[in-house]
């Protein structure tokens, strides 16, 4: 009797093409492999970044927009009073995925974040995927920051009696006779030149004006304390509790920065102990003085006359405080472009850690010589950032920004989880406690999140999604340096 043979040829070639595509989709790059070849092969980041200066860049990544902007509009349109609530949520929710990434930093010390933790845990698409996300995510940030900050300064410039020719003032389409942003497109070439400077005189630059950024928050607060009415905390509910979770969803993109902070492992000198410290305090630092400055703002003046986009400005003109007002236009201008420096730095660093994998060109991952940072990449941002920011206006470049940040959240959140049960020996350095529930938090409340999303903002998504995808399958797939080689796990 003949057996039955299981496969006919063509449907074993059909088997195999399925074999080595999952091969290549869901191979994983070893947490051993990483360290061993990471560390004797290839282009090397300079580790130079202490403590201090790894937290003052998550505090600069997530103290900005958030105090001088969203506080006053969430206050005045969604929660009220509550807007202190709002921060507590968003704070709590971002506390999840915070603690996910810490122990992350801790057990892979490398550049990418949350790009080489997906990697590692979910497989070689999933690290694709939020890899290539996050290079739009990122650089849509820079350029949409710039921009707040270009109206500041036009603002400033223009109440001390310059008149400014409208052609400079805003992207085509935004205002009478506005052809480029001039100040925006400028600021994203500093920023880039800034970081080509080396990471050590970058650093120094970022921690000095973080600490102003902190002492200008420190002295709104203190001089706003002298001047709080209770009445106006009455209703402290007008909106509602659903008010304060709706202000929650707006404000939470104001609380964090810490994921583009933990880009900048491979250049701290001890990761594995100061990265965790420095996502953690870097957190509790900024919802410090997150919820301190909403108690002032909603204390000195109604919830209904606070301005949406100066909201402190306003609120200390009204109670006879002009020239701090001018103190704290100046402050907000460098808070915010303590954020630009943050995300440029995480989107160079998560390309420089994407085509050092193999899966862009190698090319992008050399770095200066003498410098040790991506300049290649850091120029091609810079330039990219600069054209967004100049020519496109912030409603459309903002649509740009979110989706692939909450993304990555419940990436790292849910390998986290995985990770554990699946490598439980492993040393950790920091543990996020509580598992699985906080990471589980952090993700639920990431997808909860993006169900606010606008549709234009998943057309964008799929699009930027669809092309990524064509590059990964027609190069990446095979061109990964675990192409190559298959490390035994």
């Amino acid at each position: 009797m003949i057996r039955r043979q299981p496969f006919a040829f063509g449907e074993k070639v059909r088997h195999m093409a399925r074999l080595r595509m999952g091969e290549g989709i869901l191979r994983r790059k070893p947490i051993e492999y990483i360290e061993e070849t990471e560390v004797s092969e290839g282009p090397r980041l300079d580790r130079s970044l202490g403590l201090l200066q790894l937290t003052a860049i998550g505090v600069g990544g997530i103290i900005g927009a958030g105090i001088f902007t969203l506080a006053g509009t969430v206050a005045n349109g969604t929660a009220g009073p509550a807007v202190l609530v709002s921060f507590l949520v968003a704070g709590v929710a971002s506390a999840c995925a915070a603690l996910s990434y810490a122990e992350f930093a801790g057990l892979i010390p490398k550049a990418g974040s949350a790009y080489t933790y997906g990697y590692a845990v979910l497989g070689e698409f999933v690290g694709w995927f939020i890899g290539w996300d996050l290079l739009l995510e990122y650089t849509a940030i820079v350029a949409v920051v710039a921009i707040g900050i270009s109206g500041y300064f036009s603002f400033l410039v223009e109440e001390m009696g310059a008149n400014l020719p409208h052609w400079m003032l805003g992207a085509p389409g935004t205002g009478n006779g506005h052809r480029i942003d001039l100040f925006a497109a400028v600021l994203c070439l500093l920023i880039a030149y800034l970081l080509n400077l080396g990471i050590r005189s970058a650093a120094r630059f970022e921690t000095f004006v973080v600490a102003l950024k902190v002492l200008v928050v420190l002295l709104v607060i203190g001089a706003g304390l002298f001047h709080i009415d209770t009445k106006n905390y009455h209703p402290f509910f007008p909106y509602g509790i659903g008010g304060a979770f709706t202000g929650a969803a707006t404000v939470f993109f104001a609380v964090f920065g810490y994921d583009a902070m933990s880009t900048a492992a491979e250049e701290s000198r001890d990761a594995q102990r100061h990265m965790p410290r420095a996502i953690v305090y870097s957190l509790v630092i900024s919802m410090v003085l997150y919820v301190a400055a909403c108690l002032v703002l909603t204390g000195m003046q109604d919830y209904r006359h606070i301005d949406k986009e100066s909201g402190f400005s306003t609120a200390f003109k009204s109670v006879g405080l002009t020239g701090l007002a001018d103190v704290i236009a100046v402050g907000a201008i460098i808070g915010i472009l303590t954020v630009m420096f943050t995300f440029m730095l995480g989107v160079t660093r998560v390309w420089f850690s994407m085509s050092r994998d193999g899966l862009l060109p190698e090319w992008f991952a050399k770095t200066h010589p003498t410098r040790q940072v991506p300049s290649r990449v850091t120029w091609i941002v810079g330039v990219a950032s600069a054209l967004i920011a100049g020519f496109v206006p912030i409603g459309s470049a903002a649509e740009l920004t979110n989706i692939g940040i909450l993304l990555a959240f419940v990436v790292v959140c849910t390998a986290v989880i995985v990770l554990r049960y699946r490598r439980p020996e492993l040393p950790r350095t920091f543990r996020t406690p509580w598992m699985p529930v906080v990471p589980a938090l952090g993700a639920v409340f990431s997808l909860w999140l993006i169900t606010f999303l606008q549709w234009e903002t998943w057309v964008r998504f799929a699009v930027w999604f669809g092309v990524g995808c064509a590059i990964y399958f027609g190069y990446s797939c095979k061109r990964s340096v675990l192409a190559g080689r298959q490390p035994a796990e």
